[in-house]
C-alpha cells in the first residue's frame, strides 16, 4: 500500500515511511502534528477506505512496472502540503503525490480519471511536476564551469 497521511506515533520503520513533508507552512512543519509522511508498506490499511467514492483501479498487471512504481516513490518531491510551492497551479496533497508517482513511473496518468461523482484536487499539480522532472532528465541544463582568473 502507498499512502500519504499525518505522521503517526508509531516508529516510521513499522509503516514503511520513505519521505516526510510539512503541512500548511514550512515553519509549522517543525512540529510533528504539522507533518505528513509518504508510506509504502505491505499489509498496510487505510482507515477511511469505507468512505472511498469508488473501488481501487488496476493501472497495470506488469510486475516489473509495479516494482518500478515502488522504486520511484522516494524520489517524489515533498513540498508543503496544501500549498503550491512548486508553481504547478494547484496545491500539493495526496492526489498530487499519487499523480506524480504514476506519471514518474511511466504509467499513463493522463487517462486516469477520478471516479464518477469524485474529484481529485491536486492531480494536475502532480502531473505538472512529473512532466517537468521528465523534461529535465531528457534535456538537462548545461553544467556551468568555473573559470579561474589569473593573478
Amino acid at each position: 500500500m502507498i499512502e500519504q497521511a499525518p505522521v503517526s506515533d508509531l516508529g516510521g520503520g513499522q509503516r514503511g515511511v520513505v519521505a516526510e513533508g510539512a503541512v500548511g507552512s514550512r515553519w509549522a512543519g517543525r512540529f510533528r502534528i504539522f507533518r505528513y509522511e509518504i508510506r509504502v508498506w505491505a499489509g498496510g490499511n487505510i482507515p477511511d477506505v469505507a468512505q472511498a467514492v469508488d473501488s481501487p483501479r488496476l493501472l497495470t498487471d506488469d510486475e516489473d512496472r509495479a516494482r518500478h512504481v515502488l522504486d520511484v516513490i522516494p524520489q517524489v518531491p515533498t513540498p508543503v502540503w496544501g500549498r503550491d510551492e512548486l508553481g504547478a497551479g494547484e496545491m500539493w496533497n495526496s492526489n498530487a503525490v499519487i499523480a506524480c508517482l504514476i506519471a514518474s513511473s511511466g504509467l499513463d496518468a493522463e487517462s486516469t480519471q477520478p471516479p464518477a461523482g469524485g474529484r481529485a484536487p491536486g492531480w494536475g499539480a502532480g502531473l505538472a511536476v512529473a512532466g517537468r522532472r521528465d523534461e529535465e532528465e531528457r534535456h538537462p541544463a548545461p553544467v556551468r564551469q568555473e573559470r579561474s582568473i589569473p593573478t
